[in-house]
Protein backbone atom coordinates (compact mmCIF):
# COMPACT_ATOMS: atom_id res chain seq x y z
CA UNK A 1 0.00 0.00 0.00
CA UNK A 2 1.09 3.31 -1.14
CA UNK A 3 1.24 5.17 3.01
CA UNK A 4 -1.95 4.88 4.18
CA UNK A 5 -3.99 5.14 0.99
CA UNK A 6 -4.59 2.15 -1.31
CA UNK A 7 -4.51 2.32 -5.07
CA UNK A 8 -6.69 0.21 -6.71
CA UNK A 9 -7.01 0.52 -10.54
CA UNK A 10 -10.65 -0.43 -12.50
CA UNK A 11 -10.25 -2.09 -15.97
CA UNK A 12 -13.52 -2.58 -17.56
CA UNK A 13 -14.72 -1.91 -21.13
CA UNK A 14 -18.25 -0.25 -19.95
CA UNK A 15 -17.81 3.57 -18.76
CA UNK A 16 -20.99 2.91 -16.61
CA UNK A 17 -19.19 -0.10 -14.39
CA UNK A 18 -16.40 2.00 -14.63
CA UNK A 19 -18.07 4.87 -13.01
CA UNK A 20 -20.14 2.76 -10.29
CA UNK A 21 -17.16 1.04 -8.83
CA UNK A 22 -15.53 4.35 -8.85
CA UNK A 23 -18.38 6.00 -6.79
CA UNK A 24 -18.75 2.69 -4.60
CA UNK A 25 -14.76 3.24 -4.23
CA UNK A 26 -14.60 6.25 -3.78
CA UNK A 27 -16.89 6.17 -0.78
CA UNK A 28 -13.57 5.13 1.45
CA UNK A 29 -11.06 8.43 1.52
CA UNK A 30 -8.29 5.97 1.62
CA UNK A 31 -9.24 4.46 -1.38
CA UNK A 32 -7.29 5.93 -4.41
CA UNK A 33 -9.18 4.70 -7.64
CA UNK A 34 -7.64 5.04 -11.33
CA UNK A 35 -9.99 3.61 -14.36
CA UNK A 36 -9.02 1.77 -17.99
CA UNK A 37 -10.99 0.68 -20.81
CA UNK A 38 -9.06 -2.06 -21.47
CA UNK A 39 -6.21 -4.52 -20.65
CA UNK A 40 -3.55 -2.66 -22.80
CA UNK A 41 -4.03 0.99 -21.50
CA UNK A 42 -4.24 -0.95 -18.05
CA UNK A 43 -0.71 -2.27 -18.42
CA UNK A 44 0.55 1.16 -19.61
CA UNK A 45 -1.21 2.37 -16.00
CA UNK A 46 0.28 -0.35 -14.10
CA UNK A 47 3.39 0.39 -15.36
CA UNK A 48 3.83 3.89 -14.41
CA UNK A 49 1.82 3.73 -10.79
CA UNK A 50 1.59 0.04 -9.64
CA UNK A 51 -1.88 -0.47 -8.24
CA UNK A 52 -2.13 -2.52 -5.12
CA UNK A 53 -5.24 -4.19 -6.49
CA UNK A 54 -6.72 -4.65 -9.74
CA UNK A 55 -9.99 -5.05 -10.18
CA UNK A 56 -10.99 -6.65 -14.04
CA UNK A 57 -13.39 -8.07 -16.17
CA UNK A 58 -12.89 -10.70 -17.88
CA UNK A 59 -14.74 -10.65 -21.33
CA UNK A 60 -12.29 -7.09 -23.10
CA UNK A 61 -11.58 -6.19 -26.32
CA UNK A 62 -7.89 -6.15 -27.25
CA UNK A 63 -6.81 -8.60 -24.39
CA UNK A 64 -8.85 -11.02 -23.06
CA UNK A 65 -9.04 -11.33 -18.79
CA UNK A 66 -7.53 -14.65 -18.41
CA UNK A 67 -5.04 -13.90 -20.59
CA UNK A 68 -4.45 -10.25 -18.63
CA UNK A 69 -4.28 -12.17 -15.45
CA UNK A 70 -1.45 -14.83 -16.73
CA UNK A 71 0.63 -11.69 -17.45
CA UNK A 72 -0.21 -9.99 -14.11
CA UNK A 73 0.98 -13.19 -12.66
CA UNK A 74 3.96 -13.63 -14.40
CA UNK A 75 5.20 -10.20 -15.05
CA UNK A 76 4.07 -8.56 -12.20
CA UNK A 77 1.88 -10.45 -9.54
CA UNK A 78 -0.44 -7.84 -8.34
CA UNK A 79 -3.95 -9.02 -6.04
CA UNK A 80 -6.53 -9.34 -8.49
CA UNK A 81 -9.92 -9.09 -7.83
CA UNK A 82 -12.31 -10.41 -10.66
CA UNK A 83 -15.49 -9.30 -12.07
CA UNK A 84 -18.16 -10.89 -13.11
CA UNK A 85 -21.37 -11.48 -14.96
CA UNK A 86 -23.61 -13.93 -13.59
CA UNK A 87 -24.37 -16.12 -17.29
CA UNK A 88 -22.87 -19.35 -17.33
CA UNK A 89 -20.10 -17.99 -19.49
CA UNK A 90 -19.13 -15.65 -17.03
CA UNK A 91 -19.27 -18.15 -13.92
CA UNK A 92 -17.10 -20.28 -15.66
CA UNK A 93 -14.15 -17.77 -16.66
CA UNK A 94 -14.18 -16.57 -13.35
CA UNK A 95 -13.45 -20.21 -11.54
CA UNK A 96 -10.61 -19.94 -14.46
CA UNK A 97 -9.39 -16.64 -13.27
CA UNK A 98 -8.83 -18.06 -9.66
CA UNK A 99 -7.21 -20.71 -10.97
CA UNK A 100 -5.30 -18.69 -12.86
CA UNK A 101 -4.10 -16.44 -9.22
CA UNK A 102 -7.05 -13.83 -9.05
CA UNK A 103 -7.75 -13.13 -5.52
CA UNK A 104 -11.45 -12.88 -5.24
CA UNK A 105 -14.59 -12.79 -7.57
CA UNK A 106 -17.15 -9.92 -7.24
CA UNK A 107 -20.64 -9.59 -9.30
CA UNK A 108 -20.93 -6.56 -11.70
CA UNK A 109 -22.94 -3.93 -9.90
CA UNK A 110 -26.27 -3.85 -11.17
CA UNK A 111 -26.04 -0.10 -12.54
CA UNK A 112 -28.66 2.32 -11.75
CA UNK A 113 -30.48 0.21 -8.64
CA UNK A 114 -30.43 1.99 -5.51
CA UNK A 115 -31.17 -0.28 -3.07
CA UNK A 116 -28.29 -2.56 -4.29
CA UNK A 117 -25.12 0.08 -3.96
CA UNK A 118 -25.25 -0.05 -0.27
CA UNK A 119 -24.45 -4.07 -0.11
CA UNK A 120 -22.38 -3.91 -3.06
CA UNK A 121 -20.35 -1.20 -1.70
CA UNK A 122 -20.04 -3.41 1.62
CA UNK A 123 -18.98 -6.36 -0.69
CA UNK A 124 -16.54 -4.31 -3.16
CA UNK A 125 -14.96 -2.32 -0.33
CA UNK A 126 -14.46 -5.99 1.60
CA UNK A 127 -13.27 -7.50 -1.55
CA UNK A 128 -10.88 -4.85 -1.87
CA UNK A 129 -9.18 -4.63 1.45
CA UNK A 130 -8.75 -8.63 1.57
CA UNK A 131 -7.59 -8.67 -2.00
CA UNK A 132 -4.72 -5.81 -1.10
CA UNK A 133 -3.80 -7.77 2.10
CA UNK A 134 -3.34 -11.45 -0.28
CA UNK A 135 0.00 -12.84 -0.59
CA UNK A 136 0.34 -13.37 -4.14
CA UNK A 137 2.38 -15.99 -5.34
CA UNK A 138 4.07 -16.55 -8.79
CA UNK A 139 2.63 -19.22 -10.48
CA UNK A 140 5.48 -20.33 -13.62
CA UNK A 141 2.68 -22.80 -14.60
CA UNK A 142 0.21 -19.72 -15.53
CA UNK A 143 0.86 -20.13 -19.30
CA UNK A 144 -0.15 -23.50 -19.31
CA UNK A 145 -3.37 -23.70 -17.22
CA UNK A 146 -5.59 -22.47 -19.77
CA UNK A 147 -6.00 -25.74 -21.68
CA UNK A 148 -8.73 -27.45 -19.60
CA UNK A 149 -7.92 -31.00 -18.09
CA UNK A 150 -10.39 -33.43 -19.51
CA UNK A 151 -11.46 -36.10 -17.36
CA UNK A 152 -13.02 -39.89 -18.03
CA UNK A 153 -16.26 -37.75 -17.69
CA UNK A 154 -15.90 -36.47 -21.43
CA UNK A 155 -16.06 -40.13 -22.89
CA UNK A 156 -18.26 -41.78 -20.36
CA UNK A 157 -20.41 -39.71 -18.01
CA UNK A 158 -19.60 -40.90 -14.09
CA UNK A 159 -22.85 -42.46 -12.53
CA UNK A 160 -23.88 -40.74 -8.79
CA UNK A 161 -21.43 -42.48 -6.06
CA UNK A 162 -23.41 -44.25 -3.96
CA UNK A 163 -23.53 -43.66 -0.17
CA UNK A 164 -23.52 -45.59 2.50
CA UNK A 165 -26.79 -46.50 4.46
CA UNK A 166 -28.02 -45.23 7.80
CA UNK A 167 -27.62 -41.60 9.76
CA UNK A 168 -24.05 -39.83 9.39
CA UNK A 169 -21.93 -40.05 12.45
CA UNK A 170 -20.80 -36.67 12.66
CA UNK A 171 -19.73 -33.95 10.28
CA UNK A 172 -16.90 -31.53 9.46
CA UNK A 173 -17.97 -28.05 9.17
CA UNK A 174 -15.64 -25.62 7.34
CA UNK A 175 -15.58 -21.99 6.42
CA UNK A 176 -13.20 -20.20 3.89
CA UNK A 177 -12.93 -17.05 2.12
CA UNK A 178 -10.11 -15.01 0.34
CA UNK A 179 -7.78 -17.73 -1.24
CA UNK A 180 -10.64 -20.69 -0.17
CA UNK A 181 -10.89 -21.60 -3.97
CA UNK A 182 -7.72 -23.37 -3.81
CA UNK A 183 -7.52 -24.25 -0.43
CA UNK A 184 -10.78 -25.87 -0.15
CA UNK A 185 -9.66 -28.29 -3.56
CA UNK A 186 -6.77 -29.03 -1.78
CA UNK A 187 -8.74 -30.42 0.88
CA UNK A 188 -11.44 -32.00 -0.62
CA UNK A 189 -9.44 -34.19 -3.27
CA UNK A 190 -7.63 -35.95 -0.12
CA UNK A 191 -10.64 -36.81 1.32
CA UNK A 192 -11.65 -40.91 1.50
CA UNK A 193 -15.01 -41.44 -0.51
CA UNK A 194 -16.35 -43.31 3.31
CA UNK A 195 -15.56 -39.58 5.15
CA UNK A 196 -17.91 -38.06 7.13
CA UNK A 197 -20.39 -35.66 5.50
CA UNK A 198 -18.64 -32.01 4.74
CA UNK A 199 -20.75 -28.40 4.93
CA UNK A 200 -19.17 -25.65 3.40
CA UNK A 201 -19.19 -21.97 3.76
CA UNK A 202 -17.11 -20.15 1.02
CA UNK A 203 -17.59 -16.38 0.75
CA UNK A 204 -18.28 -16.30 -2.58
CA UNK A 205 -21.52 -14.42 -4.59
CA UNK A 206 -25.00 -15.57 -5.54
CA UNK A 207 -24.55 -18.10 -9.17
CA UNK A 208 -20.66 -19.13 -8.52
CA UNK A 209 -20.92 -21.44 -5.68
CA UNK A 210 -22.81 -23.80 -8.41
CA UNK A 211 -20.34 -24.03 -10.59
CA UNK A 212 -17.49 -24.21 -8.42
CA UNK A 213 -19.22 -27.56 -6.88
CA UNK A 214 -19.59 -28.87 -10.23
CA UNK A 215 -15.77 -27.86 -10.89
CA UNK A 216 -15.15 -29.99 -7.58
CA UNK A 217 -17.10 -32.93 -8.18
CA UNK A 218 -15.26 -33.57 -11.10
CA UNK A 219 -11.99 -33.13 -9.28
CA UNK A 220 -13.05 -35.02 -6.30
CA UNK A 221 -13.46 -39.11 -5.03
CA UNK A 222 -16.13 -37.39 -2.92
CA UNK A 223 -19.31 -36.40 -3.93
CA UNK A 224 -19.18 -32.49 -4.27
CA UNK A 225 -22.60 -30.02 -4.42
CA UNK A 226 -24.17 -26.78 -3.98
CA UNK A 227 -26.45 -27.35 -0.82
CA UNK A 228 -29.98 -27.10 -1.24
CA UNK A 229 -32.96 -26.71 1.44
CA UNK A 230 -33.87 -30.11 3.10
CA UNK A 231 -30.99 -31.75 1.59
CA UNK A 232 -29.96 -34.76 3.83
CA UNK A 233 -26.23 -35.20 5.30
CA UNK A 234 -24.53 -38.06 3.95
CA UNK A 235 -21.09 -39.97 3.67
CA UNK A 236 -18.87 -39.61 1.10
CA UNK A 237 -20.57 -36.38 0.53
CA UNK A 238 -19.81 -32.32 0.45
CA UNK A 239 -22.51 -29.41 0.35
CA UNK A 240 -21.30 -25.71 -0.34
CA UNK A 241 -23.70 -22.96 0.91
CA UNK A 242 -24.83 -21.14 -1.98
CA UNK A 243 -23.77 -17.34 -2.61
CA UNK A 244 -26.02 -15.14 -1.35
CA UNK A 245 -27.70 -17.63 1.06
CA UNK A 246 -27.41 -18.46 5.01
CA UNK A 247 -26.74 -22.57 5.78
CA UNK A 248 -27.61 -23.81 8.68
CA UNK A 249 -27.39 -27.86 9.74
CA UNK A 250 -30.25 -29.00 11.90
CA UNK A 251 -31.30 -32.61 13.46
CA UNK A 252 -34.20 -34.07 12.23
CA UNK A 253 -34.57 -37.30 13.92
CA UNK A 254 -31.35 -39.20 13.40
CA UNK A 255 -30.68 -37.58 10.48
CA UNK A 256 -28.86 -34.17 9.71
CA UNK A 257 -30.64 -31.83 7.12
CA UNK A 258 -29.30 -28.32 5.42
CA UNK A 259 -31.43 -25.44 6.14
CA UNK A 260 -30.82 -22.63 3.24
CA UNK A 261 -32.43 -19.15 4.09
CA UNK A 262 -31.99 -15.32 3.12
CA UNK A 263 -31.27 -13.25 6.17
CA UNK A 264 -28.72 -10.11 6.96
CA UNK A 265 -25.45 -10.13 6.24
CA UNK A 266 -23.70 -12.02 9.40
CA UNK A 267 -20.04 -11.03 10.46
CA UNK A 268 -20.39 -8.96 6.76
CA UNK A 269 -21.51 -11.91 4.84
CA UNK A 270 -24.37 -14.27 3.06
CA UNK A 271 -23.60 -17.23 3.74
CA UNK A 272 -22.08 -16.52 7.03
CA UNK A 273 -19.57 -19.26 8.38
CA UNK A 274 -20.77 -18.06 12.14
CA UNK A 275 -24.07 -18.67 10.34
CA UNK A 276 -22.95 -22.32 9.57
CA UNK A 277 -20.88 -23.25 12.83
CA UNK A 278 -23.77 -22.13 15.17
CA UNK A 279 -25.90 -24.63 13.41
CA UNK A 280 -23.53 -27.20 13.49
CA UNK A 281 -22.80 -26.77 17.20
CA UNK A 282 -26.30 -27.17 18.25
CA UNK A 283 -27.18 -29.89 16.02
CA UNK A 284 -23.99 -31.88 16.04
CA UNK A 285 -22.24 -31.15 18.69
CA UNK A 286 -19.17 -33.29 20.21
CA UNK A 287 -19.77 -35.11 17.13
CA UNK A 288 -18.51 -32.27 14.66
CA UNK A 289 -14.83 -30.76 13.79
CA UNK A 290 -14.76 -27.26 12.77
CA UNK A 291 -12.16 -25.88 9.88
CA UNK A 292 -11.44 -22.77 9.56
CA UNK A 293 -9.31 -21.55 6.43
CA UNK A 294 -7.64 -18.80 4.67
CA UNK A 295 -9.40 -15.67 4.39
CA UNK A 296 -9.85 -12.04 5.37
CA UNK A 297 -11.95 -10.76 8.46
CA UNK A 298 -13.19 -12.60 11.45
CA UNK A 299 -16.35 -14.15 9.93
CA UNK A 300 -15.97 -17.81 11.74
CA UNK A 301 -14.15 -16.91 14.87
CA UNK A 302 -17.48 -16.67 17.07
CA UNK A 303 -18.71 -19.68 15.46
CA UNK A 304 -15.91 -21.50 16.72
CA UNK A 305 -15.38 -20.34 20.14
CA UNK A 306 -19.39 -21.91 19.95
CA UNK A 307 -18.41 -25.36 18.16
CA UNK A 308 -15.63 -25.93 20.98
CA UNK A 309 -17.79 -24.99 23.47
CA UNK A 310 -19.91 -27.53 22.61
CA UNK A 311 -17.38 -30.25 22.80
CA UNK A 312 -16.13 -30.63 18.64
CA UNK A 313 -12.54 -30.56 17.77
CA UNK A 314 -11.40 -27.31 15.78
CA UNK A 315 -8.16 -26.47 12.91
CA UNK A 316 -7.06 -23.41 11.75
CA UNK A 317 -4.98 -23.44 8.64
CA UNK A 318 -1.70 -22.53 9.41
CA UNK A 319 -0.15 -18.61 8.43
CA UNK A 320 2.22 -20.13 6.01
CA UNK A 321 0.08 -21.93 3.73
CA UNK A 322 -2.67 -19.08 4.06
CA UNK A 323 -3.61 -16.64 1.12
CA UNK A 324 -4.61 -14.19 3.91
CA UNK A 325 -4.27 -15.43 7.25
CA UNK A 326 -7.30 -13.16 9.00
CA UNK A 327 -9.69 -15.79 9.87
CA UNK A 328 -7.62 -18.40 10.67
CA UNK A 329 -5.95 -15.79 13.40
CA UNK A 330 -9.17 -14.11 14.74
CA UNK A 331 -10.24 -17.97 15.92
CA UNK A 332 -6.68 -18.79 17.10
CA UNK A 333 -6.34 -15.15 19.13
CA UNK A 334 -10.06 -16.07 20.34
CA UNK A 335 -8.78 -19.20 21.66
CA UNK A 336 -11.28 -21.00 19.80
CA UNK A 337 -8.57 -23.56 18.08
CA UNK A 338 -7.85 -27.05 18.81
CA UNK A 339 -4.95 -27.65 16.11
CA UNK A 340 -2.86 -25.72 13.81
CA UNK A 341 -2.09 -27.13 10.12
CA UNK A 342 -0.81 -26.35 6.64
CA UNK A 343 -3.51 -27.08 4.25
CA UNK A 344 -2.17 -30.57 3.14
CA UNK A 345 -2.40 -31.70 6.70
CA UNK A 346 -5.91 -30.32 7.34
CA UNK A 347 -7.99 -33.16 5.58
CA UNK A 348 -6.68 -36.53 7.88
CA UNK A 349 -6.31 -33.84 10.78
CA UNK A 350 -9.90 -33.42 10.21
CA UNK A 351 -10.66 -37.04 10.45
CA UNK A 352 -8.33 -38.19 12.91
CA UNK A 353 -10.16 -36.41 15.25
CA UNK A 354 -13.57 -36.77 14.01
CA UNK A 355 -12.63 -40.66 14.31
CA UNK A 356 -11.24 -39.92 18.24
CA UNK A 357 -14.71 -37.60 19.01
CA UNK A 358 -16.88 -40.24 18.24
CA UNK A 359 -14.81 -43.08 20.22
CA UNK A 360 -14.90 -40.86 23.28
CA UNK A 361 -18.45 -40.17 22.95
Amino acid sequence: MHGDELHVLVVDDSAMVRQVMQAILSTNSRVKVNVAADPLIAWGKMQKEPPDVVITDLEMPRMDGLTFIRKIMLEMPTPVVVCSGLAARGTELALRALEEGAVEVITKPKVGVREFLHESAVTLLDAVWSASQAQVRLRPQASLAAVPRLTADAVLPRKRKPHCAGAPTGVIAVGASTGGTEALRVFLTALPTDCPPVVIVQHMPEGFTRAFAERLNKECGIEVEEARDGYRLQIGQALIAPGNRHMLVNRRGEELVVQILDGPLVSRHRPSVDVLFRSVAISAGAKAVGVIMTGMGDDGAQGLCEMQEAGAATIAQDEASCIVFGMPREAISRGAVNVVVPLEQIASAALGLQRQGMQEL
